[in-house]
């Protein structure tokens, strides 16, 4: 079977919608012969070319109108490909913890891969090279707060600050968060300990 007729295959079986990159082709020719057939794939609209190294197949919405793959989906699948991870920006981290008000203009990931720029349509995502530390319990609500924390910064990140995030969070996470000391700042450690101090159920 010829590589096109196996990356034809392959990309039969894949979920419309669902962003994929050329690494789904992995073992099936050289990357010179994947990126040609995914080339002509997408001339002929088998697939969607939406980024750099990055296609979906293409699904139809209501009233015909394209559908887009969810930006979590896309940054996730942008970080996979490089073995990176990936966590909301701090900004939309705060928000959701209750500790902003302030509504994210951009849509925005930080991850431990390389900086992208996307565009899905009409909305742009961008993922943003952070250092591996401020990541290192992405993917679960404690890596949020981690991030959230990092966006605040020290001058507004207090006891008070830790006591919310304890009320947002399973107390399984905030252990967590907790037993990450080791990669926050000192001010950021700070913080915490002065809030653990003051309530002892969480020490």
């Amino acid at each position: 079977m010829s590589t096109s007729q196996a990356i034809r295959e392959r990309i039969a079986s894949q979920p419309a919608g669902e962003p994929f990159t050329p690494a789904l082709f992995a073992g099936l020719g050289s990357r010179a012969a994947i990126d040609q057939a995914l080339m002509r794939l997408a001339k002929v609209g088998s697939v969607e070319r939406i980024g750099h190294g990055l296609y979906i197949v293409p699904k139809a919405g209501r009233f015909g109108i394209k559908s887009m793959p969810a930006p979590e989906q896309v940054a996730r699948t942008v970080a996979e490909a490089e073995g990176a991870t990936i966590e909301v920006h701090g900004a939309e981290a705060a928000r959701r913890l209750g500790l902003s008000t302030q509504m994210p203009a951009q849509v925005v990931f930080q991850t431990t891969g390389s900086s992208h720029q996307l565009r899905l349509g009409k909305l742009v995502v961008r993922l943003q090279h952070v250092a591996p530390r401020k990541l290192a319990l992405a993917g679960r609500p404690a890596g949020q707060a981690l991030s959230a924390l990092w966006y605040l910064g020290r001058s507004q990140v207090t006891p008070d600050t830790f006591k919310q995030i304890a009320k947002k969070l399973p107390v399984g996470e905030f252990e967590a968060l907790s037993g990450a000391k080791a990669l926050m700042p000192a001010w950021m450690v700070e913080a915490l300990a002065r809030y653990e101090r003051s309530e002892p159920a969480h020490a």
